[in-house]
């Protein structure tokens, strides 16, 4: 049974009397109903960047793990998950009151809990496999993830433990979440880690692209934070690849170098009037809006305009996170156009969610033609044509096939463009023997992070292309794990 007996070193805590909960009782578990993470009303959290959710207490916790049933080992939601968390035994710590402990089982597999807790798509993860999907709702598993993990952080801090000095030297090239997780256990391992950036600070695309309402920047300063008591060096406005080469960091004195720079070059729109003076780019409609201005350069401090009718031309989470982002730029409509329908979208279908509810229209088997200047000489509407998806060819693809005589027009002071991103080339044109493929996409292996390049390892959206924070997160702990055994 919970009672408030079993936590009495959490003297906040509030149970209420209905908690009465027979652990060992999977049936009356199964009973239990989810109480949800409240988030704000939409009206509210559209007037600012706050984050969405309101706050939950330890109670709401104890609850909401409570209703985990413990399947037997793997379990399902487990093998979901690209980094193994160990959700049921996760589970069964918090629904005891034992957070602490639960904490230090996420920080177990899991180099980023607190971010991955929120932006994972656990729809199609964890969420997903949890078998209390058959008959009603699952168990909230991202947000007692990101709950629990910040609650340690507010109770006795995160402490990376620091190995026995190695000497040996490795450089870290990209602080976004690849980096961020090698860094993390190559310090645990003992060797001595510079990371190098080409931005002012660390968090790649969690800082400067992701909106505060989804990830609290703070999150990123705490975690930076923890790396640097544990000796970690940031080298911040150094792009590798221009100035300093890969080679140059190896004459340096480092004795590997990985390679965690992401996809950061936006995907071109290759239609006339893509030119026009109103077209943004994702990229930097994101950095400008959402990044913290002390952490810019001065052509990026001015926050970005926005006219009446704004529309995104993209579905996945960064066209979500524009559209959301314009709504509370002051925009009066705001739409994101998709070629496909919204069952091969491959954004977070929670975000989308939480976009209409803030007022944006996704409109679905729609193609752009061409953007139409206004007699000011910037954009001011789109011309698309409507499509419908032919039959699956041999690989399961349905192509988009122009349905005739269905052109219209939206109107549009402001088009952001969010199609995709590449990696980019400077690195790859400038370190001989790292091969890439499509796209400018590095080769590697995908569970050892080797590249062609003796010494040089890598992972992340570099190798897979636009991805998940998660399995960018698991593939920089893997390449350190690699790493490690190099240098030994």
């Amino acid at each position: 049974m919970i009672t408030t007996s079993e936590v009495t070193d959490l003297p906040t805590l509030m149970i209420p009397d209905t908690l009465s909960i027979d652990l060992s009782d999977r049936q009356a578990r199964m009973k239990l109903p989810s109480r949800g993470l409240p988030e704000r009303p939409p009206a509210e959290r559209t007037r600012d960047f706050n984050e969405i959710y309101l706050p939950v207490d330890e109670a709401w916790a104890m609850y909401e793990a409570s209703r985990c049933i413990q399947c037997a080992a793997p379990a399902p939601c487990q093998l979901a998950c690209p980094a193994r968390n160990d959700i049921p035994r996760a589970m069964d710590l918090i629904a005891r009151g034992k957070f602490l402990e639960a904490a230090s089982v996420y920080r177990q597999t899991s180099s980023l809990p607190e971010i991955c807790g929120r932006v994972c798509p656990q729809e199609r993860l964890c969420n997903g496999a949890c078998v209390r999907c058959r008959s009603g709702e699952p168990v909230l598993t991202g947000a007692l993830e990101f709950f629990i993990t910040e609650y340690e952080r507010r109770t006795r801090g995160v402490q990376i433990p620091v190995g026995d000095t190695t000497g040996h030297k490795v450089a870290v090239v990209g602080a976004g979440p690849s980096g961020l997780a090698c860094a993390d256990q190559l310090l645990r391992m003992g060797h001595w880690v510079t990371v190098f950036e080409a931005r002012a600070a660390p968090g790649g695309a969690l800082s400067y692209g992701f909106p505060n309402f989804k990830v609290p920047h703070h999150l990123i300063t705490d975690i930076w934070n923890s790396l640097t008591q544990a000796g970690a060096t940031y080298v911040g406005n150094t792009s590798i690849g221009k100035k300093k080469t890969v080679n140059d960091l190896f004459n340096e004195g480092y004795d590997a170098v990985f390679l965690g720079i992401g996809s950061g070059i936006d995907a071109p729109l290759n239609l006339p009037g893509e030119n026009l003076p109103g077209v943004l780019k994702a990229t930097d409609f994101l950095v400008r809006a959402n990044a913290e201005r002390r952490i810019l350069p001065p052509r990026q401090r001015s926050e970005p305009h926005v006219g009446q009718h704004v529309v995104v031309i993209g579905g996945g989470d960064p066209a979500t996170d524009c559209g959301r982002t314009a709504i509370r730029l002051g925009a009066d409509s705001v739409a994101c156009i998709y070629m496909y329908t919204e069952t091969e979208i491959p954004g977070r279908a929670k975000d989308r969610r939480l976009a209409e509810e803030e007022g944006v229209n996704f409109i679905y088997l729609v193609k752009p033609v061409r953007l139409l200047a206004g007699s000011d000489g910037s954009v001011s509407a789109i011309e698309c044509r409507r499509i419908t998806l032919g039959e699956p060819d041999e690989q399961g693809q349905r192509h988009p096939q122009e349905l005739p005589e269905s052109t219209f027009t939206i109107p549009a002071e402001t088009v952001i463009v969010a199609l995709g991103y590449y990696p980019d080339p400077i690195i790859t044109a400038t370190t001989p023997g790292l091969r890439t493929q499509n796209w400018g996409l590095m080769i590697a292996d995908r569970d050892t992070g080797a590249t062609s390049r003796f010494g040089v390892f890598t992972g992340g959206d570099v190798v897979t292309g636009p991805d998940l924070v998660v399995t960018a997160m698991v593939a920089g702990r893997k390449a350190a794990f690699t790493i490690d055994a190099y240098l030994s």
